[in-house]
């Protein structure tokens, strides 16, 4: 049973790679943690394993290509824990290499886009009254130095596919919601950052896109642990692997005043700090709906 006290992680993703060694890392400093993968089997080892050490785990199964699983997640997150300390957006898939085909999700989103960025909004939102309450709380993306100016014209890649370019784009997004939701939760005690943990980590998702690991899981895993748990990650900052944006007391850097202007100039995927969540969520099911869309203004994005 839950102790009322009990620190609680969720960290999607975790059934392999950086995913799993940072589990199994909170585990072992006390936290309990929820993992989450497709595949049970290896879900439940990795459980076993944390509980080994003395660790208190669970093992919730999800396939977040599709959007109706990512709500059975956050429900089934719900339903076992009272509290959620932090969030890791982990789970997300590469290029798929030089052959890399365009794949749609169960939604008719492309893939890349659907797992890397959409479906770690949607189960934030979710999850954000769970989280709310249990402030001081954080919310980490692991993201990717890998970035590219996204096309509102064609969103979801219809035109001269390639994988790299999928999953640079989703990256991007995923840094932009990011740098909105830090400050649309300003003053709640969450924190919300994004961080490129290591360069060609030795992970599957690595060596399924025919690059050479240049870095191992264990060096990301440490960078993705200090943004979790240390305690200067509270302020902001801006380095080469991590941007963290929620205010602290010393003078903003120059990185955020970008951020808010891109956002402003690219009409960007959410909406505005102030606004509500629910708008937000709405938003997103209009502008990245998988039929044609009459966009009324298409900004001009540096390339």
């Amino acid at each position: 049973m839950e102790r009322q006290n009990t620190k609680t992680a969720l960290i999607t993703g975790s059934t392999d790679g950086v995913g799993r060694v940072v589990a199994k890392t909170l585990g072992a400093r006390g936290m309990r943690v929820l993992t989450h993968g497709r595949d049970r089997e290896r879900g439940e080892r990795v459980v076993a394993e944390i509980k080994a050490a003395g660790g208190s785990a669970e093992f919730l199964e999800a396939d977040l290509s599709a959007l109706a699983e990512v709500r059975r997640l956050a429900v089934a997150v719900k339903r076992t824990t009272n509290r959620l300390d932090l969030l890791i957006n982990n789970a997300g898939i590469g290029s798929g290499g030089a052959q890399g085909k365009r794949q749609t999700s169960a939604d008719g989103y492309e893939l890349r886009f659907a797992v890397n960025y959409l479906a770690g909004v949607l189960l934030t939102d979710l999850l954000l009254p769970l989280i709310r309450q249990s402030a001081p709380a954080r919310i980490v993306n692991v993201s990717s130095l890998g970035q590219q100016a996204i096309d509102f014209g064609d969103v979801m890649l219809t035109r001269g596919y390639s994988g790299s370019r999928a999953y640079c784009q989703s990256k991007l997004a995923q840094i932009l919601f990011t740098i909105d939701l830090a400050h649309e939760l300003e003053g709640n005690g969450v924190t919300v950052n994004a961080l490129h943990p290591a360069t060609y980590m030795d992970t599957t998702m690595v060596r399924q896109s025919g690059m050479t690991p240049a870095s191992s899981v264990e060096e990301g895993a440490e960078a993705i642990l200090k943004l979790a748990t240390s305690l200067s990650s509270r302020g902001a900052a801006v380095s080469s692997s991590t941007v963290s944006v929620r205010p602290a007391p010393m003078p903003r850097p120059t990185m955020r005043r970008r951020g808010s202007a891109s956002r402003r100039r690219a009409g960007i995927l959410l909406a505005s700090p102030r606004q509500k969540l629910l708008r937000r969520r709405s938003r997103h099911a209009e502008r990245f709906a998988p039929r044609p869309v009459d966009w009324t203004v298409r900004p001009a994005i540096p390339r």
